[in-house]
């Protein structure tokens, strides 16, 4: 008889896959990983005569993150007592700057942990317009048109909330960070997914989004991930400008630019998409502190957009969830006016070395292949469709069984065949990481 510890079996529902009736088939690993069948909670109520309650239709549409559910397997590998090398997640191994660190402690010490407005404090909504315009040359209200959530990903949601309902579309090019589709998804709207190539860097050509766009004359809206999670593409300013002039001829199409990787580019800079012409007036730019400032924890994002979009924003999160936390707000004010622009190149610095090193390690492998490295974030896709069929979900579950080491499937990205790499770890880590997925591969052939 297996004995399951409880609190490890809750915590690891968040992520599973739950059968509205039956039974529930989860992975517990202990040692070695096994299938155990447990009696949901609906199922045992409803043997002593309990009724079952009905769910919201539009559960059923929405999937469970990948990533999310195999962080929480290898969190709970961890707990029965198993190191596992995790290469899923993408949260970067350094600390905050000090200066966020110490203006977190200082807020806690002065007592500042009461509600704030519900689009954030005064001061960071200033220091946020202050940042777009020096940087991009963007001129927002702080009064009107920035909103601040809590993190980027309730950012993303509240917007493409703002602009479209059942009925709508929404245009997501691939491969696509999986939350996308199913934010669309718990908007009642219908997601349009547009295919792109290794060959064009994974982005999104203007001859492909004019076909969907005439194709579709309901897309309300345009998710454009700048850098890309998961390939790490970076749109050029040219790139950019050849959206924007496709999207001049369709006015009804707003834009929802996630730029939340935007300090984090190698050898180009990022241009921001409302910075296009014609562009500023229908683009909610997305950002935030999670990735370039190290702040994953401290849930701190904003959107910035014009301010009838802005007040649509502002109007959900005020039914939602308020405001962002008063400590995270004083922290992410700090980043944005203490920690100087050298102190984050030095960290883009060491996340090139990092890229260099994985891509460099995949060279050698057989089978595996990058068609264009990545110039942006922190993540590399490469192809291993020659492995498994080409069931990447299946070379992921065998590599975590056999290795212990942690990556996410592509397919969950809009991108079978490949897999998901998230280098934002320590050298050492992902030396043992390469390491285990070339000694994986060899024993393939």
């Amino acid at each position: 008889m297996t004995t399951i510890n409880l609190r490890h079996v809750l915590g690891a529902l968040a992520a599973a896959s739950l059968s509205l009736r039956g039974s529930l088939a989860l992975v517990l690993p202990s040692n070695s990983l096994r299938s155990v069948t447990i009696e949901s909670s609906s199922a045992l109520h409803s043997a002593v005569g309990d009724p079952e309650i009905s769910l919201n239709p539009i559960v059923a549409s929405v999937k469970v993150s990948k990533t999310v559910e195999i962080f929480s397997l290898v969190k709970q590998m961890e707990a029965d007592g198993e190191s596992v090398t995790s290469l899923c997640v993408g949260e970067p191994d350094f600390l905050p700057p000090q200066a966020v660190l110490d203006a977190a402690m200082a807020a806690i010490n002065d007592g500042d942990t009461r509600y704030t407005a519900v689009t954030g404090t005064a001061p960071l909504r200033e220091a946020i317009a202050a940042d777009l315009k020096r940087r991009k040359g963007l001129e927002y209200n702080p009064q009107t048109e920035i909103i601040v959530g809590n993190g980027a990903k309730q950012c993303v949601y509240q917007s493409i909330l703002a602009i479209c309902g059942p009925g709508d579309a929404v245009i997501i090019p691939a491969p696509y960070w999986p939350s996308y589709p199913e934010m669309v998804a718990l908007a009642g709207a219908e997601s349009i997914v547009v295919e792109t190539t290794a060959e064009s860097g994974y982005l999104v050509t203007p001859e492909k989004l004019r076909i969907i766009l005439e194709k579709h004359p309901n897309v309300k809206g345009l998710i454009l991930c700048n850098p890309s999670n998961p390939t790490g593409g970076v749109y050029r300013k040219d790139d950019l400008e050849a959206v924007a002039d496709v999207l001049k001829d369709f006015p009804n199409v707003a834009i929802v630019a996630d730029e939340i990787y935007e300090r984090l580019v190698y050898d180009e800079e990022c241009t921001a998409f409302a910075s296009m012409k014609g562009m500023f007036s229908r683009t909610m730019t997305i950002n935030g502190f999670s990735k370039a400032y190290a702040m994953t924890g401290m849930r701190l994002g904003y959107v910035a957009a014009p301010q009838r979009l802005a007040k649509a924003i502002t109007t959900i999160q005020s039914q939602l969830t308020s405001c962002a936390g008063s400590i995270s707000q004083a922290a992410g004010v700090a980043a944005l006016t203490l920690v100087t622009d050298d102190e984050l190149e030095a960290n883009v610095k060491i996340m090139k070395e990092k890229r260099d090193y994985v891509l460099g390690e995949l060279e050698k492998m057989p089978g595996v292949s990058v068609a264009m490295p990545p110039n942006g974030a922190f993540y590399v896709l490469p192809d291993v469709s020659g492995y498994f069929g080409g069931d990447d979900a299946e070379l992921c579950l065998q590599l975590l069984k056999s290795q212990k080491l942690a990556i996410v499937p592509g397919s969950s990205f809009g991108a079978p065949g490949t897999v998901r790499i998230s280098y934002a770890t320590s050298m050492q880590e992902l030396q043992t990481a390469m390491q285990k997925f070339g000694d994986f591969l060899s024993e393939q052939t």
